[in-house]
């Protein structure tokens, strides 16, 4: 962008905050329907879908769903199992018709240890609070009461009605998977990372002649978001400042928010728990096709659960019905950032095939009307400037339909195209090694990021808020030797700050993460400093 715009724009200064009065804001909590506040054990944070960047793992996919969200290391004393009566699928189409054709379902149960940790209490045995009563080193570890175990099952086809195999353990056999027990600090967990390892598991896919892996867990939020200042108005100027190195920006604007952990809510603060698939390419993607997949997660619940008013640790509800779909994600910020509230129970309800229902919330999108209306009587104002709007002017955004509901053609459409919100993975497109990937993926010309497919250290809220505001109307770094290409989805003209380095100075990249499966980092502990350990 030109210095002159670029300055313009960057008058966004706090005194925006205090004129403007907008409706909406944009940004994941991670709580993106009315609905699913009533059910956070069911609730999806983020999808991830990429080729494994782990050395010797390059011809495999890892999916990693996650669930819970917000969860404080201390958040105990029970923490934060699954839900027993709830089913967590992962979904793939590799046709390009918006259904499911490989749905990877898994199944949680809970049980106590000889019916708990016991304490002799005055010559009775008598079961303690706790899920453990001492250090807990391995599976089924004797100090700990409670065993979470998993199943996973491959359904082909329909996930109602189709095929159903269940994924056995690799290693002699066996359907059943043990989940480990939160992270609740350095006194039960010493060595918190290889405790964990011992819960990846290779795994034998049916039809499949190569082991996966299969890891269920909790792990460190990896989802980097400036939240409080979002949605108190927007009260930063959301413009890259004096910290663009390693962003994939020329230079910064000094007015605008630098990077920094202090701006994020969640990394370094908050856990969440991870469902983790690694699957061979060649069992994923369709035989005669064009190597590319789509791929969301949803979970969903009995119809009907009524509480016991004479509740157990085995029944504390009961629960009939057929399973009902009450989550959903596939793109993120895409329930969080465009659907609108009306609609946002209705999303999670939703299957890819049927979200022509939601084209208009693309088509004509709020969120860069919102920016438009927090900042641009502010610009115009303090620059003197008579910008009619800050927000793109191509409708229909065509740009944002390639984006989220078809992809792009030659990098992430399938062969058959149905417009429809899922994540697009070119399993084709050879992995970036950790070290040098680009946090904002396609965007800054690596082609192994968002949107084609998501990463951990991929800074999605960077590119979402760029590509709101109109970024692919300008040329972008994709072609031979990062030379600029327009896509041709809209003009230059129709995003008159397409270029400006949009961001909410939350820092996120893959050196900040895991090099290898499940690439998400150990989870935060209830105490996680040695020198808190007492009475030892």
């Amino acid at each position: 962008m030109k210095a002159q715009t670029r300055t313009l724009v960057g008058l966004m200064l706090a005194s925006a905050c205090m004129v403007a009065n907008p409706t909406s804001s944009f940004a994941s909590s991670h709580r993106e329907g009315p609905g699913i506040t009533k059910s956070p054990k069911t609730d999806s944070t983020d999808f991830y879908m990429f080729r494994s960047y782990e050395p010797g793992r390059e011809e495999y996919v890892t999916l990693i769903a996650n669930y819970q969200p917000l969860q404080d290391p201390g958040g105990g004393p029970n923490y934060f199992t699954m839900d027993p009566d709830a089913v967590y699928e992962i979904h793939i189409d590799n046709v390009g018709d918006a259904k499911e054709h490989l749905t990877y379902q898994f199944k949680f149960s809970n049980t106590l240890q000889k019916g708990g940790l016991m304490l002799n209490i005055g010559g009775t045995n008598v079961p303690t609070a706790l899920r453990q009563s001492g250090p807990v080193s391995k599976p089924t570890d004797p100090n700990t009461a409670e065993v979470e175990s998993y199943t996973v099952t491959l359904i082909t086809g329909d996930r109602y009605s189709g095929k159903r195999e269940a994924i056995t353990n690799a290693s002699g056999g066996g359907t059943s998977f043990i989940k480990p027990l939160d992270n609740t600090g350095v006194k039960t967990f010493p060595d918190y990372g290889k405790y964990a390892k011992q819960f990846i598991y290779n795994v034998s896919i049916p039809g499949c002649s190569m082991p996966g892996r299969v890891f269920v867990g909790q792990r460190a939020e990896a989802f980097a978001v400036n939240l409080g200042g979002i949605f108190d108005m927007v009260n930063f100027v959301p413009i890259e400042g004096d910290s663009a190195a390693g962003k994939g920006d020329k230079g910064g604007f000094p007015f605008g928010i630098t990077q920094s952990r202090a701006n994020d809510e969640l990394v370094g603060k908050k856990n969440v728990t991870s469902v983790a698939m690694e699957v061979p390419i060649k069992c994923l993607a369709a035989q005669g096709g064009n190597g590319v997949i789509g791929g969301w997660q949803t979970a969903s619940l009995p119809q009907a659960r009524l509480v016991d008013p004479k509740a157990s640790y085995a029944a504390p509800t009961r629960s009939g019905g057929a399973y009902t779909q009450v989550s959903r994600l596939g793109m993120p910020l895409v329930n969080e950032l465009v659907i609108g509230l009306p609609d946002k129970d209705k999303f999670n309800a939703s299957d890819p095939k049927d979200d022509g229902q939601f084209a208009t919330y693309v088509t004509n999108p709020t969120y860069p009307e919102v920016l438009n209306q927090l900042f641009l009587a502010p610009v115009n104002k303090l620059a003197k400037a008579n910008f009619k709007t800050l927000a793109p002017t191509n409708f229909p955004r065509n740009d944002l339909v390639t984006t989220f509901l078809t992809g792009f053609k030659g990098l992430n459409q399938l062969g058959k195209v149905t417009p429809s919100e899922m994540m697009r993975l070119n399993t084709g497109v050879a992995p970036t090694p950790q070290a040098k990937q680009a946090n904002l993926g396609v965007a800054a010309g690596d082609l192994a990021g968002y949107p084609n497919g998501r990463r951990p250290g991929d800074d999605t809220v960077d590119i979402t808020l760029r590509v709101a505001m109109g970024a692919l109307c300008h040329p972008v770094p994709i072609g031979a030797n990062g030379a600029p290409t327009d896509l041709g989805l809209c003009k230059p003209a129709d995003a008159p700050t397409g270029t400006v380095p949009y961001t909410d100075g939350a820092p996120i990249s893959a050196n900040d993460l895991q090099g290898s499966f499940p690439y998400l980092n150990d989870p935060l502990g209830g105490t996680p400093l040695a020198a808190h350990r007492v009475g030892q």
